[in-house]
């Protein structure tokens, strides 16, 4: 089992890492959104609103990958993780099924951290 979750917070730190990256230097063609996703992402764009999520996930990321304070990437993840997944079931479907995997991987690594987390579900 340890090893199915070091593999889950390594990949996981991957993606954020990587895309969060991309976000910053732009090495990953990816066409624009359009529509209303195109809309959205456009507003997060122009109000440097965008550039804030990008770094939480490059610093999240990185939590993850370095394993030092992993209960504090995953924090930082958790809206990130969860923003991604509405966009992509309401605005841009296509991209649902990689924001799944993404949300199975962050709840396996939280599942690896729930005695961190334990105290929040608490009375």
């Amino acid at each position: 089992m340890k090893i199915a979750l070091l593999i889950a917070r390594v990949l996981l730190g991957l993606i954020f890492v990587v895309f969060g990256l991309n976000g910053f230097l732009s090495f990953i063609h990816m066409p624009p959104p359009e529509g209303q996703a195109g809309a959205f992402v456009g507003a997060m764009y122009v109000s440097g609103y965008l550039k804030a999520v990008l770094a939480l996930e490059l610093i999240g990321g990185l939590l993850l990958l370095i394993g030092r304070f992993v209960p504090l990437g995953l924090t930082l993840l958790g809206p990130v993780v969860v923003n991604i997944l509405l966009f992509h079931a309401f605005l841009a479907p296509a991209g649902l099924p990689l924001a799944l995997v993404t949300a199975a991987l962050t709840l396996v690594v939280l599942y690896g951290q729930r005695a961190s987390f334990a105290p929040l579900v608490q009375p």
